[in-house]
């Protein structure tokens, strides 16, 4: 959204730094696990990993643990929502951003295997109404979903069944998938049968409640921002009403493009010389991907080396910037991190990096580990 009134521009390093610290990245924050992932709004979880090191980077005194233990109790849980893509999101959220963002990608993705014509003759009510009586009688794997449901839809596309009934029904990813070195193959039931009655449906908000009172929360987390940011973070259109409901209680700024962004009058907005130290991050860490425009933590010339097709790497900031990759290798008895930067860094910031490095394995190794740490220049990743 564009405007021509005059307001306050924030520059990109203004930005940066007022993310940064919405994201509990300017300093480790001692809040509890439960809570913390409830200001993000939940954690992307394509793989299990991801969460661990995305909280380990954020929150002081954290312990995987506390996460795993947080998943096996069923106060956190990891589902589909944001971008169609599965994140770990406390129970509360599990069901009420689900339904939030159903409209969105979800239904996109549906529309999509319906459009394949996978599903000729497939009744959706009647596939969303069996699918529920499986995955509730006992939690499947994809392959026992689509094994059942093709035995009433023979001619069907076994993976657009399976994906079907993702997109019609909100299922839980149940345990020991994504519980801390444990894991297990994913299996589905609904978020009914998984929390029962620990999360109060509540009643139906009037219209535009939700949306309004997530737009407040992302901004909480991920402002300043404008419109088309939230839509980038969600996978939702025409947020543009709920933006325009909440104007006379937010405050209102540009970037440096002119482009409109808008910001809760009472969030953290740090001074642009506000020291950011250096973070390692998992990939698809949503700091990454919950803005249409990224440039406030990705410069646009190196934001195609974070990527490979479809497999993003992990990623390092530095100065609050991104500024190269990180990767494990654990070996039964040793674990390296290998740390690449795009470009040369001083000595001051390699000792920086090689600490931060140090404090992540103590933190994400099991006691007694032995770990190394390799710093490689970007001359040597170019030869």
């Amino acid at each position: 959204m564009a405007s021509t009134t005059k307001h306050p521009v924030l520059s990109r390093r203004a930005l940066n730094r007022a993310t940064l610290d919405r994201q509990l990245l300017l300093r480790r924050a001692p809040l509890g696990v439960e809570e913390a992932v409830a200001h993000l709004l939940g954690l992307q979880a394509q793989n299990t990993k991801p969460p661990y090191y995305a909280l380990a980077a954020r929150l002081d005194g954290f312990r995987p643990e506390q996460l795993s233990d947080l998943m096996e109790s069923r106060a956190v849980a990891r589902i589909v929502t944001m971008r169609s893509t599965v994140h770990t999101h406390t129970a509360q959220d599990a069901v009420a951003l689900r339904r939030l963002v159903q409209p969105g990608a979800i239904d996109r993705e549906l529309a999509i295997f319906v459009a394949r014509k996978g599903l000729d003759g497939v009744d959706l009510e009647r596939l969303a109404v069996l699918s529920r009586e499986l995955v509730e009688e006992r939690p499947c794997t994809p392959k026992q979903l689509r094994e059942e449901l093709l035995k009433e839809w023979p001619h069907a596309d076994p993976q657009s069944l399976s994906l079907a009934a993702r997109c019609l029904l909100p299922l839980v990813q149940v345990t020991p998938r994504g519980l801390w070195r444990r894991g297990g193959q994913v299996a589905l039931t609904t978020t009914d049968a998984w929390f029962g009655d620990g999360v109060e449906p509540g009643e139906k908000d009037g219209e535009g409640e939700e949306s309004d009172r997530t737009v407040l929360r992302y901004l909480r987390a991920f402002g300043p921002a404008s419109v088309k940011d939230m839509q980038s973070w969600c996978g939702l259109t025409r947020l543009a009403e709920a933006f325009e409901r909440l104007r006379p209680q937010l405050l209102v700024f540009h970037n440096e493009r002119g482009t409109e962004l808008f910001d809760l009058p009472d969030a953290p907005r740090p001074d642009e010389d506000t020291p950011a130290p250096p973070r390692f991050l998992p990939e698809f860490d949503n700091l990454l991907l919950s803005h249409a425009d990224r440039t406030r933590v990705v410069t646009p010339e190196i934001r195609s080396r974070t990527w490979q097709g479809n497999r993003a790497f992990s990623v390092f900031l530095l100065d609050g910037l991104l500024a190269g990759l990180w990767h494990l290798d654990e070996a039964k008895d040793r674990t390296t991190l290998t740390i690449e930067p795009f470009a040369p860094v001083t000595r001051a910031e390699r000792a920086e990096l090689a600490a931060e490095a140090e404090r992540t394995l103590r933190i994400m190794t099991p006691p007694g580990t032995s770990y190394d740490i390799v710093h490689k220049d970007p001359s040597e990743q170019a030869a």
